[in-house]
């Protein structure tokens, strides 16, 4: 839709076009999490894994920001250094800690399924998912094909929890409820297994329990520091 907008406006521009599928035509294009970049006077590719972020929506906005760094005459050595150290905005997809080959991620962002189904999109290991709050409306189906194959476990945080509960009870066998987010973390933690990822990524509004989503996801983040103590020492 946007491409076709794009079409009807008289722009003194140059378009770039990329593609999260197969298609020659395009400057930037990405084949699974491969990044292949064809652009004038220079052809090269990186993979997601070289840099920071996580997910097919990173992805996008990975080749979108790198075609502009190119013409904005920043070399690719340069280009490749800067995505290995990149640290996204906080509460979004931010990696916290690993404690005992259990990563930590902070998408307390995610106030709506929309963003969460990125969150679960982005990871291919096994999911103890932290979700809950005040539901605005969820439509839940959107992400059961996700939660299916990768959630092993969900910790449901807020004060009414019935909707999530009823939504993923047929799907997941283990399924906790609290209110306190120190519980939820230590909960996680127990449910987790080496290589397998706990995810923040509530889907839905904070403020039953919380300031706003910073407040969440500050919480979040003292609680999994916490619990690297007590494992560390």
């Amino acid at each position: 839709m946007i491409a076709e907008n794009l079409n009807l406006k008289d722009l003194d521009a140059t378009a770039f076009p990329i593609s999260l599928n197969i298609n020659d035509g395009n400057s930037a294009q990405a084949i699974a999490e491969e990044m292949h970049f064809n652009l004038p006077g220079a052809m090269f590719h990186l993979n997601q894994s070289e840099t920071s972020l996580k997910g097919k929506h990173n992805i996008i906005n990975t080749m979108a920001a790198v075609i502009a760094a190119k013409f904005a005459g920043v070399s690719e050595d340069n280009i490749r250094k800067d995505l290995k150290t990149f640290k996204n905005a906080p509460h979004r997809m931010e990696f916290v800690a690993t404690i005992n080959d259990v990563d930590f991620y902070n998408d307390s962002k995610a106030t709506n399924v929309e963003s969460t189904r990125y969150a679960l999109e982005s990871f291919n290991e096994k999911l103890v998912w932290i979700a809950g709050g005040i539901d605005k409306g969820n439509d839940y189906s959107k992400i059961m094909e996700q939660v299916n194959v990768k959630v092993k476990a969900l910790i449901c945080l807020g004060k009414d929890n019935q909707k999530l509960r009823d939504s993923f009870h047929n799907e997941i066998v283990d399924m906790l409820e609290t209110d306190n987010m120190t519980d939820a973390v230590n909960s996680a933690m127990r449910y987790a297994r080496a290589h397998d990822v706990v995810l923040l990524s509530p889907a839905c509004a904070s403020f039953d329990l919380f300031k706003n989503y910073e407040d969440r996801g500050d919480q979040f983040k003292e609680a999994v520091m916490l619990l690297k103590k007590t494992y560390s020492n």
